[in-house]
C-alpha cells in the first residue's frame, strides 16, 4: 500500500511539474510574439515594469490554457451540425476569440491584439503548448498513454477496458494503393515503416478484384461478405428508375441493406467493432465518417460525427489540422500550376473546389480517422476497419506514379507508424493488417485521346446529334461512316444529323473509370443484342470497332450473352475462358470469370463497355476526367494487396490466388476467429459466385 501511495504522489507531482513547464513555455511564447508582432501588445499598468509585463503574460497564458481546456469542448459541442470541413476552418477564429477573452482577464490596463493577430497568436500558442506537453509526456509511459487518450477521443476511450487480453485486429485500408505501387514505394524508401514490417513481421499477398474495381464493390464485399449486383461505381436500375452511386449516402445505405439481407449477417465488425472513414459500417456500433449511416439522425446507435468532433475538441489538434489543410490547398495549387506550365501529359483540369476536396481527403479525413483508430485501440476494441483515402484522391488527378503521390505515400506510412506506436500502449495486443480495395491504372482520358467522350460516341452510333467539335474528330467521322453503312443512306441533312424513324428515349451513358454503362430507360428489361441492332443498327459495331474500346458485353437471345470485339469478334460468354479469351486476351487471367459473373447480375446495363488496355505500358483510357483511374479491367487497378502479420494464417495456399472481395472477406473473418473475434458463419448464404 505504501508503494501504491508513493506512486500516486509521484504521478501527481510529475503532472504538476509538466503543467508548470507548459505554462512557462506558453508565457515565454506570448512574450516573444508580443515583441515581434506590432498588433499584439502586453502592457502593464505603469507601462515599463518588466515584472508586470511578465505577470501579465503569465496570467494571459494561464487564462488561455484554462479556457482552451474548459470552454473549447463546449464550443465544439455547440457546433454539432457544422460539417467537418467548415469546423476545420472555424477553429482559427474560435481559438482567436478565446485568446481575446483571456487577455481581458489579465492585470494590465489595456492588453491589445487585433482580431486577425489574435488568430495567429492563438494558433502558435496552441501548437507550442501541444508540442511541449507531448515532449514532456513521451518520457513518462503513464502520462503518454493519458495524452494519447485525449488526442484520440475524449469520450470514446473513457470506458474501462475489461475483457480478454487476446489480440484485437486493426484493418487499415490504403485506398487505391495497388500491390506494385506499394512494392515500388518500399523499394524507393518512401515507406520505411511498411518496409520494416515486410522485412520482419508481415506477409504481402496480392489479390484480384472483380470487374468493378472500385471502393463500392470491394469494400461492400470485404465488410459485408457480398458485392452481388454491384456492376460499377454508378449504374441505372430500370425497376426503380434510379441511378445508384456508391458514394451517395442514400445509395450506400441501400446497398448495405441489400448486402445484410442477402448474407443474413450484420458484417465483419458486428462484434465489438469500429468503422472509420468507410462507405459502409460493416455492422460496427462505433462509427466515424461512415457514408451509409450519414443521413441517420445522430444518436447512440449512430456516431458518424462523434469521431471528428471528439478530435477537434482539442484546440491543438484543430489548429494543427487547419494549418495543414491550408498548406495542402497551397501545395495542390502549386503542383497543378507547375504541371500546367511544364505542359505535362497526360493532364486534366484541377481547379474549382478540387484543392479543397484534396485537402479534406489528405488532411482532415486522415487526422480524424487515425485519431479515431487510436481511440479504438486504447479502448481495447476487438476489430477496427479504417479507410485512408488520400492516395486515391490525389492519384486520380496527378497520376498513380507521379511525384505528387509520393508525398502522400510517405504520410500514409507515418500514419501506420503512429498506429503501431499506440498499439504499444493499448490494453490488449493488436495485429495490424494493411490492405487496399483496388489499385489505379494510368493513362489519358478517352476524350483527351479521341476528342469525344463515350456519350458522344454512343450518340453518334445511334444517329443522334452530337456536338460539332466531336463531329470533326477522327472518331466522330468513323462513327458517322458506320451509321451511314448500317442505314444504307446518308445521315447528314441540312448540316444536321438524321435520327432514325421511331420515337425512343435517348440512351443513358454512365462512366466508372474505364468502364462504361449504356442503358435505354424506355425499355424495362435488359435489352438483347438483337433488340439493340434492330433499334440502332450501327451502335454495337461502332463501339466494338473503336480503337479506344477493348470489348463490349451485351445480352444475347441466342447465346445468353456475348462479348464483342474488333473486326467482328463475337464470343458467347459461356465459351470464354483463360485458354480462349477472345477479345479479353490482353486483360489477363480471370477476366473471363469476372465478366461472366457481372453478366449474371440483375442490374447489369444493356451494354457494358471496357476501354482499351495496353499490357505493355499498363495504361487504360478513362471515360471520366481522370489520369489515374479504376473501375474496370486492365492493369494495376485490379491488383490490390493485403499485408498481414506472419502469426496469422496465410491468405491463400502457395500457388493459389486470392480472387474477389468476397473471398477476401472470408479470409479476414477467419483471422478474426483466430483472434477470438466475431463468431459469424464461415459460409455466406446465397453466394452465387461463378467459378
Amino acid at each position: 500500500m505504501r508503494d501504491v501511495g508513493a506512486g500516486r504522489w509521484r504521478r501527481i507531482v510529475s503532472q504538476i511539474g509538466r503543467s508548470v513547464a507548459v505554462w512557462a513555455v506558453s508565457t515565454l511564447t506570448m512574450l516573444v510574439l508580443a515583441g515581434i508582432l506590432p498588433d499584439f501588445q502586453i502592457r502593464s499598468g505603469d507601462g515599463d515594469s518588466a515584472t508586470r509585463i511578465a505577470v501579465t503574460a503569465a496570467v494571459g497564458a494561464g487564462a488561455f490554457g484554462l479556457l482552451s481546456a474548459l470552454a473549447w469542448p463546449v464550443l465544439v459541442r455547440l457546433l454539432l451540425l457544422v460539417p467537418a470541413l467548415v469546423l476545420g476552418l472555424l477553429v482559427f477564429f474560435l481559438n482567436g476569440a478565446l485568446l481575446l477573452v483571456a487577455l481581458r482577464l489579465t492585470p494590465a490596463d489595456r492588453p491589445e491584439a487585433a482580431p486577425e493577430t489574435a488568430v495567429v497568436v492563438a494558433a502558435v500558442m496552441s501548437a507550442v503548448a501541444s508540442a511541449t506537453g507531448a515532449a514532456l509526456a513521451v518520457r513518462d509511459d503513464d502520462a503518454y498513454r493519458r495524452r494519447l487518450y485525449r488526442l484520440a477521443d475524449r469520450r470514446g476511450t473513457a470506458r474501462v477496458f475489461e475483457g480478454p487480453t487476446t489480440p484485437g485486429v486493426v484493418f487499415l485500408q490504403l485506398d487505391g494503393v495497388g500491390h506494385d505501387v506499394l512494392v515500388r514505394a518500399v523499394e524507393k524508401g518512401l515507406m520505411p515503416t511498411v518496409a520494416g514490417w515486410l522485412g520482419t513481421s508481415h506477409r504481402l499477398t496480392p489479390w484480384r478484384t472483380d470487374w468493378s474495381s472500385q471502393t463500392g464493390a470491394s469494400q461492400l464485399g470485404i465488410l459485408h461478405g457480398t458485392n452481388h449486383d454491384i456492376p460499377a461505381f454508378r449504374w441505372y436500375e430500370k425497376d426503380t428508375g434510379e441511378v445508384m452511386v456508391c458514394n451517395r449516402p442514400t445509395s450506400a445505405a441501400e446497398l448495405q441493406r441489400r448486402a445484410v439481407e442477402r448474407t443474413g449477417d450484420g458484417g465483419l465488425l458486428t462484434f465489438d467493432g469500429a468503422s472509420r472513414g468507410n462507405l459502409f459500417s460493416g455492422g460496427a456500433d462505433e462509427q466515424a465518417l461512415v457514408l451509409s449511416t450519414a443521413l441517420r439522425r445522430r444518436g447512440r446507435e449512430n456516431r458518424s460525427r462523434a469521431g471528428y468532433f471528439a478530435y477537434f475538441s482539442d484546440p491543438a489538434n484543430a489548429v494543427r489540422t487547419a494549418l495543414s489543410f491550408v498548406a495542402e490547398v497551397g501545395r495542390e495549387i502549386g503542383q497543378s500550376t507547375v504541371a500546367r506550365m511544364r505542359k505535362r501529359r497526360p493532364r486534366i483540369a484541377r481547379g474549382g473546389l478540387y484543392p479543397f476536396i484534396r485537402a479534406f481527403a489528405t488532411v482532415i479525413e486522415r487526422d480524424v480517422v487515425v485519431a479515431a483508430v487510436m481511440g479504438d485501440m486504447l479502448a481495447g476494441r476487438t476489430a477496427v476497419y479504417a479507410d485512408l483515402v488520400a492516395y486515391d484522391e490525389v492519384a486520380h488527378h496527378s497520376g498513380p506514379h507521379s511525384r505528387d503521390v509520393e508525398k502522400v505515400l510517405q504520410r500514409l506510412d507515418r500514419s501506420a507508424a503512429l498506429i503501431a506506436q499506440v498499439a504499444e500502449h493499448a490494453p490488449r495486443p493488436y495485429r495490424i493488417v494493411l490492405l487496399s480495395d483496388h489499385g489505379q491504372s494510368p493513362g489519358e482520358t478517352f476524350r483527351g485521346r479521341y476528342g469525344l467522350g463515350l456519350g458522344d460516341l454512343v450518340r453518334a452510333g445511334c444517329g443522334l446529334p452530337v456536338p460539332r467539335k466531336a463531329r470533326r474528330t477522327h472518331s466522330g467521322a468513323e462513327a458517322r461512316a458506320a451509321v451511314r453503312a448500317a442505314l444504307h443512306r446518308p445521315v447528314e441533312e441540312n448540316g444536321g444529323w438524321h435520327v432514325p424513324p421511331g420515337h425512343h428515349s435517348e440512351p443513358l451513358v454512365l462512366a466508372s473509370g474505364n468502364l462504361g454503362l449504356i442503358s435505354f430507360p424506355d425499355v424495362h428489361h435488359r435489352m438483347t443484342k438483337e433488340e439493340i441492332d434492330a433499334r440502332h443498327p450501327a451502335l454495337l459495331t461502332t463501339l466494338a470497332n473503336h480503337p479506344g474500346i477493348g470489348f463490349v458485353l451485351v445480352r444475347s437471345e441466342e447465346h445468353g450473352g456475348v462479348v464483342l470485339g474488333a473486326h467482328g469478334a463475337e464470343i458467347p460468354v459461356d465459351a470464354l475462358d483463360d485458354e480462349h479469351p477472345g477479345p479479353l486476351a490482353d486483360f489477363g487471367p480471370g477476366a473471363a470469370n469476372a465478366v461472366r459473373r457481372t453478366h449474371s447480375f440483375p442490374h447489369t446495363a444493356d451494354i457494358m463497355v471496357n476501354s482499351w488496355y495496353d499490357p505493355a505500358e499498363g495504361e487504360v483510357l478513362a471515360f471520366e476526367e481522370q489520369i489515374g483511374s479504376h473501375g474496370g479491367l486492365g492493369g494495376d487497378q485490379g491488383r490490390p494487396f493485403v499485408m498481414a502479420p506472419l502469426g496469422l494464417t496465410a491468405a491463400v495456399e502457395e500457388g493459389e490466388e486470392l480472387v474477389g472481395a468476397e473471398h477476401l472477406h472470408r479470409v479476414l473473418r477467419g483471422w478474426l476467429r483466430e483472434c477470438n473475434g466475431p463468431q459469424v458463419p464461415l459460409e455466406v448464404p446465397g453466394d452465387h459466385r461463378v467459378a
